[in-house]
C-alpha cells in the first residue's frame, strides 16, 4: 500500500481552502446515498443495502489499489479494520432510520456529530480551535436543531438510530483524520470497503440465522441492482473527497461544512419523496450555510495572510 506524499503529514495552511472545497463537494454528493436507500426501503433490507454499498466500493477501488502496489499489512491494519466496522455500523443504523424518518430530519438529528468530532479531535489528535471556529460550529448545530420537528416519530426510539450513527461516524472521522496523514485516499477507502463488506456479511448471516428483518437479504431485481450500484459509486466518490479533505485541513475547520449535507438531503427529500421543508427548516438551512461560509472566509483570509511573509522572505 503506497503512501500518497501529496497528502502525507500535517495539513499546511495553504491547503485548507482546498480541503473545504472538497468537503463541500462531498456533502453535495453523499445525501444521494440516503435518497437511494430510502427509495429501496421495503424492497431491500437496510442490511443488504449497506452490504451492497461496501461490495461496490471494494469492487470499484480494487483495480486502483492493486495499481498502487496493493495492500500492505502493517501495524495500522487494526485502524483500517476499525474504520470499516464503524462506517458499516453507521450506515446500517442510518439506513434503518430513514425507512421511517424524512431525510432532512434524520440528518439533522445526526448532526450532533460535528460537536463530537471536534471534541475528540482536541482530546485524541491534539488539534486546537479558537472561539470563533467553535462559535461557528455551535451556530451550525443550532441551525440543525431548528430542522428537528418535535414529533413522537422523531424523538421516539427511532431517533436514537441517527444519534448512534453520529457517534459511530465521529469515531470513523477521527480515524480517517489520523490515517490520512500517511495513507492514500484510495487505499483507505478500499480497505474501508473490504472491512465494511466483511462486517455486513457477518451481520447478514446473523440476520438469516436469527430471522432479523432489517438484516435478511433478498435477491434484487435488475432495477434494484442498478440503484444499489449507483449508491456504491456515490458513496465511493463522496468518501474519497472526504478523505482528501481531511488530509488538507484540520477536523475543527471542516466540521461546520458537514452541515451542508442537510441542504442536499432537503432538496432530494422534496424532489423524490414530497417532503417540503417548512419555514423553520429553511431558517435552519440559512443558519447552517452562514456558519460554513464564515469559516471558509476566515480560513481563506488567514491562508492568504500567512503566505505573504513567505513571499516577502523569498524576494
Amino acid at each position: 500500500m503506497s503512501t500518497n506524499t501529496a497528502t502525507a503529514g500535517a495539513p499546511h495552511r495553504d491547503t485548507i481552502p482546498q480541503g473545504m472545497i472538497l468537503m463541500v463537494l462531498a456533502m453535495i454528493l453523499l445525501p444521494g446515498i440516503d435518497a437511494i436507500a430510502k427509495a429501496l426501503a421495503g424492497l431491500v433490507s437496510p442490511g443488504q443495502i449497506a452490504w451492497s454499498r461496501f461490495f461496490f466500493q471494494a469492487l470499484l477501488l480494487a483495480p486502483f489499489a492493486i495499481a498502487r502496489g496493493g495492500v500492505r499489512i502493517d501495524a495500522k491494519l487494526w485502524a483500517h479494520a476499525a474504520r470499516g466496522f464503524l462506517i458499516a455500523l453507521a450506515t446500517l443504523l442510518f439506513f434503518s432510520a430513514i425507512r421511517v424518518i424524512p431525510l432532512a430530519d434524520a440528518i439533522a438529528i445526526f448532526f450532533v456529530q460535528p460537536f463530537i468530532v471536534t471534541l475528540l479531535a482536541a482530546l485524541l489528535l491534539g488539534e486546537t480551535f479558537g472561539w470563533r471556529r467553535m462559535l461557528a460550529i455551535a451556530i451550525g448545530f443550532g441551525g440543525a436543531l431548528l430542522i428537528i420537528k418535535p414529533s413522537y416519530e422523531v424523538f421516539g426510539l427511532t431517533a436514537l438510530l441517527p444519534v448512534g450513527t453520529a457517534v459511530s461516524f465521529a469515531c470513523y472521522v477521527i480515524l480517517t483524520r489520523w490515517l490520512a496523514k500517511t495513507e492514500s485516499a484510495i487505499a483507505m477507502q478500499f480497505l474501508a470497503g473490504v472491512f465494511g463488506l466483511l462486517t455486513m456479511t457477518i451481520a447478514l448471516w446473523v440476520g438469516v440465522e436469527l430471522n432479523i428483518p432489517v438484516l435478511k437479504p433478498v435477491w434484487p431485481s435488475f432495477q434494484e441492482w442498478s440503484l444499489l450500484a449507483l449508491l456504491g459509486i456515490i458513496a465511493t466518490s463522496g468518501h474519497i473527497f472526504v478523505v482528501m479533505a481531511f488530509s488538507r485541513a484540520p477536523v475543527a475547520v471542516l466540521a461546520p461544512f458537514q452541515y451542508l449535507e442537510i441542504i442536499s438531503a432537503t432538496l432530494l427529500g422534496f424532489v423524490f419523496f414530497g417532503d417540503f421543508p417548512d419555514p423553520l427548516t429553511w431558517t435552519g438551512i440559512v443558519v447552517i450555510v452562514t456558519s460554513g461560509l464564515y469559516v471558509f472566509y476566515r480560513e481563506s483570509r488567514i491562508a492568504r495572510d500567512g503566505a505573504r511573509p513567505d513571499r516577502a522572505a523569498a524576494a
